[in-house]
């Protein structure tokens, strides 16, 4: 079951200039709890944005260059060797970026999505979630509070 984890803004916004747009703790959390003991692939430049392996995950960065290195990590050339790698793990982590979610939705298994409830100026996006491929089985939503600033939610899509 190929997972797709991420938050995106109203807007579809992932982030800007490499970086999260927004803090939002119970995302972290959330993101660390669904994640920890599976492998997480990435592009490299969500790696070099997160500076480091994450802890008790497999990290297995996409980079198109030959001679990439990470310690800690595996680096791979293509998502179907990223898939490779992780073909023993019940519920990989696709984690980004947008270049790696356009790629992903097209056969992931399913989307863990955190929605935060506003819209921000972004130069990466997540896909658009099309309601013909994708089926909505989960929402949580709550409100701002003084350590999450914005409204979320967190949902739960399957593959129609």
């Amino acid at each position: 079951m190929t997972t797709i984890i991420a938050a995106i803004a109203a807007n579809n916004a992932l982030g800007k200039d490499n970086d999260l747009i927004w803090h939002l703790p119970a995302d972290l959390i959330r993101f660390r709890k669904r994640t920890t003991g599976h492998h997480i692939i990435m592009g490299r430049n969500t790696y070099e944005s997160i500076g480091k392996p994450l802890p008790n995950r497999t990290t297995v960065i996409i980079t198109r260059n030959q001679q990439y290195k990470a310690p800690g990590c595996v680096v791979v050339h293509s998502m179907q060797e990223a898939l490779a790698i992780a073909k023993n793990d019940a519920q990989p982590f696709i984690i980004g970026g947008a270049q790696i979610y356009e790629e992903a939705i097209l056969f992931a298994d399913q989307l863990d999505i955190t929605e935060v409830h506003a819209e921000f100026k972004a130069d990466v996006f997540f896909p658009k979630i099309d309601g013909n491929l994708w089926k909505e089985t989960k929402r949580e939503t709550f409100s701002s509070d003084e350590k999450n600033h914005y409204k979320y939610s967190f949902v739960s899509y399957v593959r129609k």
